[in-house]
């Protein structure tokens, strides 16, 4: 019976992942796709003291309500400070900076490097989509790269490295580790720049040969209708705007890494210093906050309910035979850690969320993985890092919610843009992640 309700586990995540690739929101397909685990799991039994309703108003409910509780300010504090370093010019300014240095030659990298330094300062990976496209959509219509091939530079710039691999990155996929393993925002931090090699590299040189391919097609730019990029209004802004998009994410930095205050201070003092360097702009900025407000709703509630969805496929009988395969290979550091990759992995495919999965992985496994490695000797370390990595792997399935925010801001279609989104920020961290924990565990 445990093995039907596994099939029901993994013919619910397939209905979720084709229903999403067909453009479907995530907030009913989320609970229909749970309804069938749940059914699945009918002839094993889901307990006494549940049902299918309840499967849905207690067991989905609250997996989805705890995590929005929990991880709320941070979206929140996250959404407004990115609107205000966007409506103040802000990013933009930071942005073009980059972009005078770099160059329209390397198209790519002016658009991944922004996204990468503006997450690594502390504005969220749903958010900063809304600040770079209105300057990649420049970049590409310069360069004369097809459009559709934008969604997978923003896309690997917010999501491939500073989510989950650079050391003191202020995403929340690096903080939820912290309170399972009792670790810090810096932990393993060799093990971190190595994924940024072994993930970064080849993830970018992927995205430089798609649009080499397409130079050589002669494919080139094609308009977004849809899109209206509108001047701002007011007096242009100075040659030096650029440095007030780098003081607000050195603040942040510094309070979350270097203080260790935590992500509510650092965010609420990033986006005071922010208004405080805009302050001539102070009427762009209340309406910024009501706007960013607004907006995190969004981005919280396509990871809630994918959240909920893994909070239903924890409690049916599959679920214990899928930890079993999972954790029965961890008895030393090789297996403990090649253990933890799969099971994140997993997991954050199965939610189509990297913090999500990551947050039911560990509340599953987490106990268990720490009780071993202390019983080994490894360091708590090596297991957050892992397990951030991880989840930024089979996370990002056609269901990701910051997968169809991009391609929907972007105004492009899984058909048209996925594929470069699938090998650089799922393939090849997927696989990098593995790689990684096989590498560290042989030479631990």
């Amino acid at each position: 019976m445990e093995v039907i309700s596994l099939m029901g586990i993994f013919v619910g995540l397939a209905l979720l992942m084709v229903l999403a690739y067909k453009g479907h929101s995530i907030v009913w397909i989320a609970p229909f796709c749970a309804f069938i685990v749940a059914l699945f799991a009918l002839g094993a039994g889901l307990g006494e003291d549940r049902s299918l309703l309840t499967a849905y108003t207690v067991d989905y409910m609250t997996g989805a309500g705890n995590y929005f509780i929990t991880w709320f300010p941070a979206f929140f504090l996250g959404a407004i400070y990115g609107k205000i370093m966007d409506v103040t010019g802000s990013a933009r300014s930071l942005a073009d900076a980059i972009v005078k240095v770099i160059g329209t030659r390397f198209a790519v990298a002016a658009v991944v490097i922004p996204a990468l330094a503006l997450t690594y300062g502390g504005i969220s990976v749903f958010v900063v989509v809304f600040v770079v496209y209105p300057m990649g959509y420049a970049i590409y219509r310069a360069a004369d790269i097809p459009r559709t091939l934008l969604p997978g530079a923003i896309a690997f710039g917010a999501f491939g490295l500073t989510m989950t691999t650079i050391p003191g990155t202020p995403q929340i996929q690096n903080l939820i580790p912290m309170e399972y393993f009792g670790t810090t925002e810096t932990a393993a931090p060799l093990m971190s720049l190595a994924a940024v090699v072994l993930i970064g590299l080849p993830g970018y040189l992927y995205l430089e040969s798609r649009a080499r391919k397409a130079r050589r097609e002669g494919r080139g730019f094609t308009e977004d209708p849809l899109f209206e990029d509108v001047d701002r209004e007011g007096a242009p802004l100075p040659p030096w705007h650029w440095v007030t998009g780098v003081i607000p994410p050195v603040v942040v930095f510094v309070i979350l890494n270097l203080l260790q205050w935590g992500i509510v201070v650092a965010l609420l003092l990033a986006i005071l210093t922010c208004c405080l360097l805009n302050l001539r702009q102070w009427k762009n900025i209340l309406p910024a906050v009501s706007s960013g407000a607004n907006g995190s709703l969004t981005a919280i509630m396509n990871t809630s309910c994918a959240v909920g969805f893994g909070s239903v496929v924890k409690i049916v009988p599959g679920f214990a035979l899928l930890t079993q395969l999972m954790v029965g290979s961890g008895a030393s550091p090789l297996g403990l850690l090649v253990s933890e990759a799969a099971a994140v992995n997993v997991l954050a495919g199965a939610t189509g969320s990297a913090s999500g999965g990551l947050s039911i992985a560990l509340d599953a496994l987490g106990g268990q993985y720490l009780t071993m490695a202390n019983a080994i000797g490894l360091d708590p370390a090596y297991l957050h890092r892992i397990a951030s990595i991880a989840a930024g792997g089979l996370d990002t399935l056609p269901h990701n919610g910051g997968i169809l925010t991009v391609l929907a801001f972007s105004h492009c279609t899984h058909k048209e843009s996925y594929r470069d989104i699938f090998f650089s920020l799922t393939l090849i961290p997927a696989a990098g992640s593995m790689l990684i924990a096989l590498i560290w565990g042989l030479l631990l």
